[in-house]
């Protein structure tokens, strides 16, 4: 992600429906895993301006945002995070030193994606766990990804793959934006650039409104514009 989109992503995330959403999905992961134990240390791979970083820290982590920009980071301390400039595929970071490893849309920005699992494996302490987000389905590529610097859209096993060589154990997979994809798809057919732009209020709403409608609907088993993975580290 460029300058540009950290800045727009920034502005957008606080109001945005489908990064509003998002937040509310790591929220309800970061729950359902603190019914099993506190929260301890977390690493927010790809974190750009911290918006992920902040719903961490909200539910008790003790969370650092790392990013290969330096100006994502400088916006994630402004923010008052803990941040730190470092390239997904080697984080300075000890091994088996933190309890959760985050990466929303980072995989597919990076040519060896399975170095960023192996990483995240190596940070991981034992039992530990590791949430991912990554666009999916090469039938919905556009100009969109091209815009925002992706190199792949995945399926279930491509990113199931890339998750288990790395010696990471798959929990779940899920997806997301399953109710929307329809809209998606014709939109793009016909983009020529990025999605991420401020829209109407009305309109904000009304996509809100569908996407949280998931929540409560059997439909995470078919197809989606997004994928979601959680994985731990052991049995």
């Amino acid at each position: 992600m460029d300058v540009t989109e950290i800045r727009q992503l920034v502005a957008l995330e606080q109001t945005h429906w489908w990064y509003r959403e998002r937040r509310a999905i790591l929220r309800a992961e970061l729950r359902r895993l603190a019914r099993h134990g506190r929260p301890g240390r977390a690493l927010d791979l790809g974190a750009a301006g911290g918006g992920n970083t902040r719903v961490l820290v909200e539910e008790g982590w003790d969370a650092t945002a790392a990013d290969c920009s330096e100006e994502a980071v400088e916006v994630a301390r402004q923010r008052g995070l803990r941040a730190m400039v470092a390239d997904a595929r080697w984080p300075p970071v000890e091994s088996a030193s933190v309890d959760l490893v985050t990466a929303f849309d980072v995989l597919e920005h990076v040519e060896e994606d399975y170095l960023v699992t192996e990483q995240m494996a190596r940070v991981l302490r034992p039992g530990g766990h590791a949430l991912i987000a990554v666009p999916c389905d090469m039938s919905l590529w556009s100009e969109h990804d091209d815009a925002v610097g992706h190199l792949r859209r995945y399926d279930r096993a491509s990113l199931t793959t890339v998750v288990e060589k790395a010696g990471l154990r798959v929990e779940r997979v899920w997806s997301w934006n399953v109710l929307l994809r329809p809209l998606v798809a014709r939109h793009r057919r016909g983009s020529t650039g990025s999605d991420l732009r401020k829209l109407p209020f009305l309109v904000n709403a009304g996509l809100s409104a569908v996407v949280i409608a998931e929540r409560y609907l059997p439909v995470k088993s078919c197809k989606g514009v997004t994928l979601f993975l959680r994985a731990r580290l052991g049995g």
